[in-house]
């Protein structure tokens, strides 16, 4: 952990992905870094850094945390989905004047041998299923799996960190409790396996969820994909990398 009173840099990592994670564990002992988690699941993964739990009251709050801690420096190491924060962090940081860097992971692209369906929500993706029923994995999480509750005749399987409970009222319904990464061997033997007919994700980018969607591609599985929303215009690097060594040039310059 750094030492604080050599710290040159306070840093606040808006965090929750691998990336964050890779970030955390890569930073300069100058840096005095404050990683914040949204709270979405009960047992967060440690990190080698102070860690804090829970929203900042949208951006006037976060401005108002970013002042009152002395932040220099704001990381959005965000999820591609989390377009709510990545908001608030650029509204926050240009009310303080403070600098703020993205890190935004490319989103998969199509390739030859994917059946691929993109859709923009998840309600259009439960409409995209049809009416026939059909064995579907949902890997979206556990937040929005309430939107498959308008097609309930498909017999849905739900992987998840936490528990879903009763957010997808449906007659069949199978849980998995898990925490990713999956590698493709695994997520192929799985689809098959469990018989899935369609897989219903979010298209997250990174190599550490990709395994299900190049299994799918083997597997000739159907995917209905949701495009991740648009974020705010800022600076961004693609990965921890490129973030280690904007924050380097910072400290250097």
């Amino acid at each position: 952990m750094p030492d604080r009173e050599r710290a040159t840099m306070r840093v606040l990592i808006l965090g929750g992905t691998t990336e964050a994670s890779a970030l955390v564990k890569g930073l300069d002992p100058r840096i005095d870094a404050t990683l914040s988690l949204a709270g979405r699941t009960s047992a967060p993964k440690r990190e080698p850094v102070p860690t804090r739990i829970g929203g900042f009251g949208g951006p006037e709050g976060l401005a108002a945390w970013i002042a009152e801690n002395r932040i220099e420096t704001v990381i959005d190491a965000t999820h591609p989905f989390a377009a709510r924060i990545g908001r608030n962090a650029a509204l926050a940081c240009e009310r303080t004047g403070v600098a703020l860097l993205a890190i935004r992971r490319p989103a998969w692209e199509r390739i030859q041998g994917d059946r691929w369906t993109e859709v923009e929500t998840m309600a259009e993706a439960a409409r995209t299923l049809g009416e026939t029923p059909r064995r579907v994995f949902l890997t979206i999480g556990r937040l929005e799996v309430g939107a498959f509750a308008t097609a309930p005749q498909h017999d849905y399987l739900v992987r998840a960190i936490e528990p879903i409970g009763d957010a997808l009222p449906v007659p069949r319904l199978t849980e998995i409790a898990a925490r990713g990464p999956f590698d493709e061997a695994a997520e192929a033997a799985f689809l098959a396996e469990r018989q899935i007919e369609v897989l219903v994700t979010k298209n997250s980018g990174g190599p550490a969820t990709y395994g299900k969607i190049a299994a799918a591609r083997a597997l000739d599985v159907p995917v209905v994909i949701v495009r991740p929303p648009d974020k705010p215009d800022v600076d961004s690097v693609p990965d921890a990398e490129g973030a280690l060594a904007w924050l380097r040039e910072r400290l250097e310059a």
